[in-house]
């Protein structure tokens, strides 16, 4: 399949890489709701909420990774999913099944709450360090 059908996809955390290849279409929960994209998708920044990313491989199969939020970067050719902590599905034990859904609970309910100044500036203080992480990766490459 040529570029013009496929779209690659990174998603790394904190750790490592833990998943890089060519996709048809990716899935994953974006802040407003979930998001849909395949190749040639506008370009975007956004964050995304504790959730799965789905990832439908050029073969048809599909490949799950659990990210605890973090944010997303599209580019008509790429998209790069950054979390502080992300499983692949396959690599989910109980004990880490337990402390993702733990941490993703933790997630909303801090999102429930209201935001005040401050917790405004440190998110976006959050999000510059996490755009400035995924340019590091992305020199690296």
């Amino acid at each position: 399949m040529d570029s013009t059908h496929t779209i690659h996809v990174d998603v790394v955390s904190a750790e490592a890489s833990i998943f890089s290849g060519e996709a048809k279409f990716v899935a994953l929960p974006g802040e407003a709701g979930e998001l849909g994209i395949y190749p040639r998708h506008t370009p975007l920044i956004t964050r995304i909420k504790p959730g799965s990313v789905r990832i439908e491989l050029v073969d048809g199969t599909e490949e799950f990774v659990f990210v605890a939020g973090g944010i997303l970067e599209v580019q008509p050719n790429t998209v790069t999913v950054l979390s502080d902590t992300a499983i692949r599905g396959k690599d989910l034990d109980d004990e880490k099944a337990n402390a993702a859904k733990a941490a993703a609970e933790d997630a909303v309910k801090n999102a429930k709450s209201e935001l005040d100044l401050g917790k405004a500036q440190s998110e976006l203080a959050v999000m510059a360090a996490q755009l400035a992480a995924l340019r590091r990766y992305r020199q690296k490459k």
